[in-house]
């Protein structure tokens, strides 16, 4: 989707491995390369943003949106965790897919395979209304890629009261788990059958709300809607490096 405003097409550094985010424990499941971590920050659905509130750690989940090197949240104009984004409170934000659940031979080493990523840094608000817009507009495609040709768009009312923080992918480290149980060596010949569940996200059957007419045909958006594939299969039998 080419968004209206230029300015959300400008260039940020590109992640780096800082302190904050090179892992300590288990860092050959670290990843600081781009496309990994757009790859997950594009399949996901839901980030949680966690900082530091009047009364202690705060995280909250909200939907997004990642244009180029920037993430983009949305939420009303009194929204407390939007509030204090603007403000230039640090944050922490971090999306976490799921793609299966790893069965071991013993309960120690039962485990999840999963993507993960996670941002540091401190957003800043969009105040400018075409960037809004666009902002708005790419989280709605994030969400249903299409949908926002048919949807109407937001009126000067309801975009003043809505906020939208931007947050740069500057400080941010994938972490990904794949593969098969890491059973111990003794454990390997016990009469106990141990593997992975494949986990997907599946799309039901769409379901019309009372007020759309029969007459009105189900965009193809919808009835073929599915989210972007895991280019880790989980089917795939490997040994269990990362």
């Amino acid at each position: 989707m080419e968004l209206s405003s230029p300015r959300m097409h400008e260039s940020h550094d590109a992640p780096t491995p800082t302190g904050r985010v090179r892992l300590r424990r288990k860092a050959d499941r670290g990843h600081h390369d781009e496309s990994t971590i757009k790859a997950i920050l594009d399949e996901g659905f839901i980030c949680h943003v966690g900082f530091p509130g009047d009364d202690g750690p705060v995280v909250v989940p909200t939907a997004y949106a990642r244009v180029g090197d920037l993430l983009y949240l949305h939420g009303a104009v009194g929204n407390a965790t939007l509030r204090a984004l603007s403000a230039g409170v640090p944050a922490c934000v971090t999306v976490t897919l799921v793609d299966g659940l790893v069965l071991a031979r013993s309960a120690f080493h039962h485990s999840i395979n999963y993507r993960s990523v996670v941002v540091f840094g401190t957003a800043s608000e969009v105040t400018d209304a075409q960037d809004k817009r666009a902002a708005l507009t790419a989280i709605v495609e994030h969400l249903v890629a299409g949908r926002s040709a048919d949807a109407r768009p937001p009126t000067d009312e309801e975009l003043r009261a809505t906020r939208v923080v931007q947050m740069p992918l500057g400080e941010a480290s994938a972490k990904v788990r794949a593969g098969g149980p890491i059973d111990d060596p003794e454990d390997q010949c016990l009469p106990v059958w141990a593997g992975q569940i494949p986990l997907r996200l599946v799309a039901a059957q769409p379901i019309a709300d009372i007020y759309t007419p029969a007459a009105v045909p189900t965009p193809s958006y919808v009835t073929s809607y599915s989210r972007r594939p895991n280019p880790r299969d989980p089917d795939h039998r490997t040994d269990p490096t990362s």
